[in-house]
């Protein structure tokens, strides 16, 4: 998986993003923080597992939702089911190895 450093492609909201095949971050650094790119990769195989196009439509269209439901962009987007897998298995560094298939779902 490709590591690409692009300062002008990033947000000034968040520092990184997996774009199938590639984490795209906003500076070099990142590329060296494990549990960063751990979350990154856990978001790599989701996309990877919902081939990728339907992906980016589920989780825009549960963004939206978790919009409406808490009025709120941060807390909307640390709902994501997706999200809420990468962030609490981010620090597991083996998690990838254990990780049954579709267990996204289990964040719903």
């Amino acid at each position: 998986m490709p590591i690409v450093v692009n300062k002008y492609l990033i947000g000034r909201h968040f520092v990184g993003i997996a774009l199938w095949p590639f984490i795209v971050v906003n500076n070099s650094f990142l590329k060296e923080d494990e549990v960063f790119i751990n979350h990154e990769k856990i978001h790599l195989r989701q996309q990877a597992e919902l081939l990728v196009l339907p992906f980016y439509i589920f989780y825009f269209t549960e963004y939206l939702i978790r919009l409406l439901q808490y009025r709120n962009s941060q807390q909307a987007y640390r709902n994501i089911s997706f999200e809420r897998e990468a962030y609490r298995n981010e620090d597991d560094l083996q998690y990838l190895k254990k990780r049954k298939p579709w267990s996204f779902i289990k964040y719903w």
